[in-house]
């Protein structure tokens, strides 16, 4: 009953962040998995496949129904992808858990980096657009912001609008070097090594890779980026659920009452936590999530190579 009402309350703590902050529910779920909850790191990173399997699942509809899935992209980008997923998943298995805990802390030291990265860079951007326009940058709480689909990645300016053609346009102008009648043509090589990474990443350490994903698609692909975010969760379905098929026949065991029970509290601490949103700058969201990530990382780290 213990683990029970622990895996209800870790979980929903990390749907309201996820719902908050907008990404990382993978990413979290395994030193959580882990170090909360005690299973181990090779059960944690297949339990973590089955969360966000659950969770883009649960996700897709909405985003569907507001058009912003691109259908054939996310399937080419997914299908592209099974092959690292099946190598990724199969890799795991033979990996040492303390090496594999060691990779994954380092991995998130270097998602935190690039967050970081892209956080100052936005509030930059934010700076710089307010002192155009002759304002005072509203501090977080001063006035509600959009609440985008992605808020960590998903981060137009406050100028920029998305039309039905699913572009993102710059006071008058498209955002991107190309018109809506002449489509880019996909960079297929980094379509191709983006994919790849992506499942294989998946399968290794059971994350879902929306941070690769839905940059991507918007490089390589010239996806507006909440179009990109609703994709991503189509590539996220089914490189997930090829990472789970492929570790059948392997020694892995799934937790499936504790999973279960933490998808579902991860899953109502989502929905409580997305109107948290809307409240902050998208820098400061970013910055947070970069915040969390090294402060996962570091304890993942120290956790594996020091005690």
């Amino acid at each position: 009953m213990e683990l029970v009402l622990l895996a209800i309350g870790v979980g929903l703590g990390v749907g309201i962040v996820v719902g908050a902050l907008g990404a990382g529910g993978g990413i979290l779920a395994v030193p959580v998995l882990v170090f909360l909850l005690g299973m181990p790191p090779h059960a944690a990173t297949a339990s973590s496949l089955v969360i966000v399997l659950i969770t883009a699942l649960a996700s897709l509809p909405h985003h569907a129904r507001q058009r912003n899935v691109g259908w054939r992209a996310g399937l080419v980008f997914a299908g592209v992808s099974v092959v690292g997923a099946v190598l990724g998943s199969r890799l795991s298995a033979l990996v040492p858990p303390d090496v594999l805990l060691t990779l994954f802390g380092a991995m998130l030291a270097v998602v935190a980096a690039a967050m970081l990265r892209r956080g100052l860079r936005t509030r930059r951007m934010e700076d710089a657009e307010a002192a155009a326009l002759g304002t005072v940058p509203l501090a977080d709480g001063d006035a509600p912001i959009a609440s985008h689909d992605d808020p960590v990645l998903d981060q137009p300016g406050p100028d920029t609008v998305e039309t039905a053609d699913g572009l993102q346009h710059h006071h008058g102008e498209p955002d991107l070097p190309f018109s809506p009648a002449a489509p880019p043509s996909p960079r297929w090589g980094s379509v191709i090594a983006a994919a790849s990474l992506t499942g294989f990443l998946t399968g290794f350490f059971g994350v879902g890779g929306g941070f690769i994903v839905v940059p991507m698609l918007v490089i390589a692909l010239g996806l507006a980026m909440r179009r990109a975010s609703g994709t991503s969760l189509l590539v996220m379905i089914i490189a997930t659920a090829t990472s789970l098929l492929a570790r059948l026949g392997t020694d892995v065991q799934v937790d499936w009452a504790t999973t279960l029970i933490f998808a579902a509290g991860s899953a109502v601490g989502g929905v409580l936590g997305g109107p948290l949103s809307a409240k902050a700058r998208p820098s400061t969201l970013t910055l947070l999530f970069a915040a969390l990530l090294a402060g996962v990382a570091a304890v993942t780290l120290v956790e594996t190579l020091l005690l």
